[in-house]
C-alpha cells in the first residue's frame, strides 16, 4: 500500500491478498486456476478465430462445415463453451492436425 495524502493506493496484488487471502490458501489457488483456465480458453478461441479467417471462411460457413450455427462459432472463439469434441471437430473440419500432449504419456493425434 502507498499512501499519498488522504488516500490509501493498493496494487492488484495487495486487493487479491486482502479479498481472497494470499496465494496458497484455497480460495485464491482457485481463483488463480479459473483466471488461468479463462485466460486459456481465450487464446484456444483466438487460434480458431485466425484459422477460420486465414482459411477464408466465415463463421456461418464454418458452422455449416461442423454442424452447428454460426452463434456457436461466435461463443467459441470468445472462449466460450469450448470442449475437446467441438475443438477437435473444428480442426479437423479446417484440416487442421491436432495433437495433445499428454506428459508422460506422450502424444495423441486427434485428426
Amino acid at each position: 500500500m502507498k499512501q499519498i495524502g488522504d488516500m490509501k493506493l493498493y496494487n492488484f496484488e495487495e486487493l487479491l491478498d486482502e479479498d481472497l487471502g494470499p496465494i496458497g490458501t484455497p480460495e485464491r489457488d482457485e481463483f488463480e486456476r479459473s483466471v488461468d483456465e479463462s485466460v486459456q480458453a481465450y487464446k484456444l478461441g483466438e487460434a480458431i478465430r485466425k484459422a477460420r479467417i486465414s482459411q477464408n471462411l466465415t463463421q456461418e460457413q464454418l458452422g455449416v462445415k461442423i454442424g452447428v450455427q454460426k452463434s456457436q462459432i461466435c461463443r467459441l472463439e470468445r472462449g466460450h463453451s469450448i470442449s475437446l469434441s467441438s475443438i477437435a471437430r473444428i480442426f479437423k473440419a479446417m484440416g487442421i492436425p491436432l495433437t495433445l500432449n499428454m506428459g508422460n504419456l506422450g502424444s495423441v493425434a486427434l485428426c
